[in-house]
């Protein structure tokens, strides 16, 4: 970017006095291997400290291995900036990077298994019950990291660092974030495919124009089942305000899932997927949306520079439709997304806690600043004392101003992970031809039952 500009003081204004208050599964989990690992060097300001944290002379190297996505302008910038601050903070602190893998968390839940984990990771709620249930992950409650990052969270935030169980077990850089459909305008117009979409059957017709002219209705990388997951919870809020939250106390699957199944397996009927949906990456569905070989793309509002930066003004994003009109208008601003927590975590078998403590919770902080400052996204985790120095996406500048302080609610917390793992296998079976609404509900019962 050549143009440095701010946010004005109204968008700042009516950003930051909304309070967030429910992502996307809380966190982007698109995560692909680097090309290379990265390393870099940190250190503390009291060797006295650190010395006797790690029983070793203050100047000597302290080798932390942290676990962290690492594939794309939104994942590696914020990494490296992280880094580039923790050297000139902590000198005798070397940070390996091992890359998060593209593969809904299975390195990690290896990794656990095993005894390996790294000494920071960043992880998901998902990961965070999981390594919490094996003890593989620190409870941070009582860290002074902790404390400080309670003093600085903003308005709303709080489910983002506190669990449901009310523990800390990691610190976060985002905010609430959210799924959201981002299209391309040129092909809608070529297709003569009207916006917005407002229903279902508005989505059918729109996929059959796009595939009589061999476009690609939706591109979606569902080889990550996370992603399925969040395209059924967004035709889900549609109908359930809560979202999966609904399935925390019942053993049946409600109707409000039922009809997002359906809904669906019908829009996979009418082509609005491609054949191998289920085997494509982040990468590979990503391009087909920024090649103009698909007409619409599924992500989180974390998409929204790397979208811009491909197409430009071709580039927008919609609600998620509904069964019909007056359903969408007064659900349109209920937000695919969740506060649960996420972040970076700290393995429970470090040898050296009290800095791989301290490195975590810099490392969010500085996360949140640079997609604060450098991106211009005010989704983050914490309040930000330093100026938006980016040029601001427009589609961002829309988000801020027409949908955040608009927001009605959001999606609430899925407490069961074995739930969460049904949901995410039958969601991503529900983009397979021959794959019937009925079959989703039979699995999701028998999940129900045994959560």
């Amino acid at each position: 970017m050549t143009k440095t500009t701010r946010l004005s003081s109204i968008l700042l204004a009516s950003v930051m006095a909304v309070s967030l208050t429910a992502c996307g599964s809380g966190t982007k989990e698109t995560e692909s291997p680097a090309a290379s690992t990265d390393t870099a060097a940190a250190t503390t300001n009291a060797p006295a400290a650190t010395a006797a944290a790690t029983e070793k002379p203050a100047d000597e190297i302290v080798k932390l291995r942290i676990g962290a996505q690492h594939f794309d302008d939104d994942t590696s910038k914020p990494y490296d900036y992280a880094v580039a601050e923790l050297k000139k903070e902590m000198p005798n602190v070397e940070l390996i990077l091992e890359p998060t893998l593209q593969d809904s968390g299975q390195k990690i839940k290896t990794q656990m298994a095993t005894g390996d984990l790294p000494d920071i990771i960043d992880t998901s709620w998902e990961i965070m019950q999981i390594g919490k249930k094996s003890n593989n992950l620190l409870t941070l409650d009582d860290e002074a990291e902790t404390a400080k990052f309670k003093q600085d969270l903003n308005n709303g935030n709080e489910p983002k660092l506190i669990a449901p169980d009310n523990h800390v077990y990691g610190y976060p850089y985002a905010g609430i974030e959210f799924i959201i459909l981002y299209y391309n305008k040129k092909i809608f117009a070529d297709a003569g495919v009207t916006l917005p979409i407002k229903t279902i059957d508005q989505m059918k017709d729109a996929s059959k124009k796009f595939t009589a002219k061999g476009i690609i209705p939706l591109a979606i990388f569902s080889k990550e089942k996370w992603i399925g997951q969040a395209l059924l919870q967004g035709f889900t809020t549609r109908e359930e305000p809560k979202g999966f939250a609904a399935l925390n106390d019942v053993t049946e699957t409600p109707a409000s899932l039922q009809l997002a199944a359906k809904q669906i397996e019908e829009l996979q009927a009418a082509g609005l997927f491609s054949k191998n949906a289920t085997n494509t990456n982040y990468d590979q569905a990503s391009a087909l949306f920024y090649q103009g070989k698909a007409a619409m793309f599924i992500n989180g509002q974390w998409e929204i520079s790397s979208s811009q930066k491909n197409l430009g003004d071709n580039v927008d994003f919609m609600n998620f439709p509904a069964k019909d009109e007056a359903t969408y208008e007064s659900t349109k601003f209920l937000m695919n997304g969740t506060g649960d927590p996420s972040g970076f975590s700290v393995s429970s078998k470090t040898a050296h806690k009290e800095i791989a403590v301290k490195v975590a919770a810099f490392m969010a902080r500085k996360y949140a600043e640079y997609k604060y400052t450098m991106v211009g996204t005010p989704i983050v985790s914490i309040k930000i004392d330093k100026p938006v120095t980016a040029q601001v996406p427009a589609m961002l500048t829309r988000l801020a101003t027409e949908f955040i302080p608009n927001v009605t609610g959001y999606a609430e917390v899925l407490s069961s992970p074995k739930v969460t793992l049904a949901i995410q296998d039958n969601a991503q079976n529900l983009l397979v031809s021959g794959f019937k609404t009925d079959q989703f509900v039979t699995n999701m019962n028998k999940a129900l039952k045994d959560k």
